[in-house]
C-alpha cells in the first residue's frame, strides 16, 4: 500500500490534470511502483526509466561520461540532467529524477555519506533541486526518498 503522502500527491496530480514521469537511480523503479498502486495511477503515471548504472545514464539519457567522472553518478548535476532528459522523453507535466546512496560503496565520501539523496523535479511552474540525508537500512532510505519525492511534488502543486 502506498504511503499517505504518495496517495495525496497522486490525488493532487489528478486534480491538476497533470501526469508524472520518473528517472530513477537509487530507487530503482520504486517511485513508479508506489505511484502505480494509487487509485489515480491510470490518470497520472506516464512512466519512468530505471537508470541505476552509469552506463544507462550515459547511453539512454545522454549524460556525458565526463560529467559523471567529474561529479559522480550520484550528484546534483547528474540528477538535474536526468530530469531534463526524461522530461523530453516522456513529455509529462511533472518529471522527477532521483540519485543517491542507499548502501556503502560507489561515490560515498565524508561530504556524501550513505543516505545522501539528490532530487530534481521539473513542474510547469518551477524546477526544484533538493538534497537530503536519510538514515536506516537501504530499504528505509529508499522509502524515505520515495516519500520525499512525493512531498516535494505535492508541495509544488499546493504553492499554485
Amino acid at each position: 500500500m502506498p504511503s499517505e503522502i504518495v496517495m495525496k500527491c497522486s490525488a493532487a496530480l489528478k486534480r491538476k490534470k497533470w501526469n508524472v514521469s520518473f528517472a530513477e537511480s537509487v530507487t530503482a523503479g520504486r517511485l513508479a511502483s508506489e505511484f502505480s498502486m494509487t487509485k489515480n495511477s491510470g490518470a497520472i503515471l506516464r512512466g519512468g526509466i530505471v537508470c541505476y548504472e552509469a552506463f544507462v545514464k550515459e547511453q539512454l539519457l545522454h549524460v556525458p561520461h565526463e560529467m559523471i567522472q567529474k561529479h559522480s553518478a550520484e550528484s546534483a548535476e547528474v540528477t538535474k540532467l536526468l530530469a531534463q532528459q526524461t522530461a523530453k522523453l516522456f513529455n509529462a507535466k511533472v518529471t522527477a529524477a532521483i540519485t543517491g546512496l542507499s548502501s556503502p560503496g560507489g561515490s560515498e565520501t565524508r561530504q556524501k555519506p550513505v543516505g545522501t539523496i539528490f532530487f530534481y523535479i521539473i513542474t510547469p511552474t518551477e524546477q526544484i533541486r533538493h538534497r537530503e540525508l536519510f538514515h536506516g537500512t537501504p530499504e528505509q532510505i529508499v522509502m524515505q526518498a520515495v516519500d520525499k519525492t512525493a512531498q516535494l511534488i505535492h508541495d509544488a502543486i499546493e504553492r499554485l
